[in-house]
């Protein structure tokens, strides 16, 4: 059962990469708080998209983690615990 919810995960991931919308820039995805509607979906609980933004760096989703001593970027996780990022172009 593990192994199945794993796989789903895995393809809703995969799907999310490739449903960036084109009618927004690059430059667009990149702002904080701009996350597609389907990484917003994707996203665990208790993670502030407000925050959120594509770091072109890896092609992953972060957000900012308030801390008691810092905010610090972490990554944007799915339910699972996976990071959510695009597909890598080749």
């Amino acid at each position: 059962m593990w192994k199945r919810k794993n796989a789903v995960a895995a393809g809703l991931l995969f799907i999310a990469g490739c449903a960036a919308p084109t009618s927004e820039s690059p430059g667009d995805l990149n702002e904080v708080g701009n996350v597609p509607e389907a990484v917003a979906n994707l996203a665990a609980p208790n993670q502030d998209l407000t925050s959120a933004r594509l770091r072109p760096e890896d092609g992953c989703y972060w957000y900012e983690h308030s801390g008691p001593v810092e905010t610090t970027l972490v990554p944007l996780r799915a339910v699972g615990g996976s990071p959510i990022c695009t597909a890598r172009q080749s």
